[in-house]
């Protein structure tokens, strides 16, 4: 029998020790923080149950679909998407409506994107070479400043032509206006474009909950989920990885180590890594976010699932309204709970700031929104999440290359995860991480790991409903 550690609890982690649990194999998870999920932890605060920002599941994949409800069983609802812009006082939705845009951005403004979209159709073709162009390209320059540039700077903290262009190929693939506009003229009939869908499966007990279920599942097979349990390093024995160290000096044997701790920092404490390439991987960034939770006096605040903010004079990105997810995670609360995103890197006065600070700020950013409609402020509370968001900057590709390739000569270490690979995932991409990754080990397969969320398509195409899994 195979003894397997897993660095990390977050959606890859767990999901690829509840997968060998179930091929047999001896797992131990260990977990440097007090509760398993990761990002896609569900928290209790003031009585109802909260993610850490919005968490929406989505799948084309039938192997990850089948799994999540492997887990979860019956315990979920459809939630009706509905997720807007914010911009100039104005809501856009997004899915794009052509008369909500039409009437919101004014008939010269609108004249003025479509100018620009077709003047940009009519160049020559040319490979993008920053985020900027490969939006650009897609959408035209007067579209693209209005609802991609402000957002996405505040996120990333850089210019917009100082992003890869990998970032839009990952997170909107092959989104364009055309497809927008013929989305939006069709109702979204037939669309399985994830950026598109109108519908999303969620747990009635938050997102965290299918995490906490896999836990449990792995300790129920005999395995163990060790929390508070940092781990400082993993141990190599020549180039082979053969066990960890945690950060409280205890010294642990494994036949094999699964790691979704950040990459820079794991790689820069490996014996055997080259000199050069732990300087690359240090050179990796990670952006922070400080998540801003107000308790508002009052129901019906607005309909939105979340606000995308791209208003320039207010630094929050996003506003999530939990209240409009699903009834069970209010617990009969006549309250409600918004959180506000801000994201900093380390040497920012933000990360730095006092709680109060920022809760003020999150309460006057609020009211100018209008959203609250004079409710009150009853509670805040902050949570910091540090590194949560790897950053493509331009280059980074040239820094991340000699660090996988040598991670691949590593025999006895995996690394998943959006922290762990240095991708930007969501927590379908995590999970077929953690699935493949657990295949590897027990059943010796050759899965590309590094391919996912990448060029990765699916083979068959099927979505979770409120009956089940239904294939297309």
């Amino acid at each position: 029998m195979k003894k397997i550690a897993v660095i990390g609890a977050g959606p890859a982690g767990i999901t690829a020790a509840y997968e060998l649990s179930k091929a047999g194999l001896e797992v131990h998870v260990y977990e440097a923080g007090d509760q398993v999920g990761g990002l896609a932890r569900t928290i209790d605060l003031w009585g109802q149950r909260v993610d850490i920002g919005p968490h929406r599941f989505f799948s084309n994949d039938p192997r990850i679909n089948l799994l999540w409800l492997e887990v979860i069983g019956q315990d979920y609802e459809m939630v009706d998407r509905l997720t807007r812009i914010y911009y100039k006082g104005k809501f856009f939705h997004y899915p794009l409506r052509v008369f909500n845009a039409l009437k919101n951005l004014g008939i010269f403004e609108a004249a003025r994107c479509m100018v620009s979209y077709g003047l940009e159709r009519m160049k020559p073709a040319k490979p993008a070479v920053s985020f900027e162009d490969w939006v650009t390209s897609r959408f035209g320059k007067r579209l693209f400043q209005i609802f991609f540039k402000t957002y996405t700077e505040k996120l990333w903290g850089i210019p917009c032509s100082e992003l890869d262009p990998e970032f839009a190929v990952q997170r909107i693939k092959k989104l364009s206006l055309w497809e927008a506009v013929k989305n939006a003229l069709s109702g979204g009939r037939g669309n399985k474009h994830k950026t598109l869908v109108d519908q999303f499966a969620y747990p009635k007990a938050g997102t965290g909950i299918v995490y906490r279920r896999m836990a449990e599942a792995v300790q129920a097979r005999g395995g163990k989920v060790h929390l508070n349990s940092p781990v400082k390093k993993v141990i190599q024995t020549g180039q082979t990885a053969t066990g960890i160290l945690l950060a409280d000096g205890t010294d642990l044997q494994f036949d094999h180590i699964i790691s979704t701790m950040p990459i820079s920092l794991m790689v820069s404490q490996l014996d055997s890594a080259p000199e050069t390439v732990r300087e690359s991987a240090l050179k990796l960034r990670f952006r922070n976010t400080i998540l801003v939770y107000l308790e508002i006096g009052g129901q019906n605040l607005f309909p939105d699932n979340w606000l995308y903010v791209h208003a320039s004079e207010l630094k929050t990105g996003r506003i999530t309204n939990f209240r409009n997810w699903v009834p069970e995670i209010i617990n009969g609360k006549d309250s409600t709970i918004l959180v506000l995103e801000y994201w900093c890197y380390d040497e920012d006065p933000e990360w730095k700031a006092e709680d109060e600070y920022l809760i003020g700020l999150a309460e006057k950013e609020i009211g100018l929104t209008g959203l609250t409609d004079g409710y009150p402020v009853l509670n805040g509370k902050v949570v910091r999440l540090h590194r949560c968001y790897p950053v493509y900057s331009t280059g980074y590709k040239e820094i991340l290359t000699p660090v996988t390739d040598y991670l691949k000569t590593v025999p006895g270490l995996t690394v998943i995860g959006r922290y762990g690979s240095f991708k930007y995932n969501n927590q379908d991409h995590s999970i077929l991480m953690g699935m493949l990754a657990a295949e590897n080990i027990a059943k010796n397969t050759t899965h590309d790991l590094w391919q996912i969320n990448t060029d990765y398509e699916y083979q068959e195409s099927a979505v979770i409903t409120k009956t089940g899994l239904v294939r297309q």
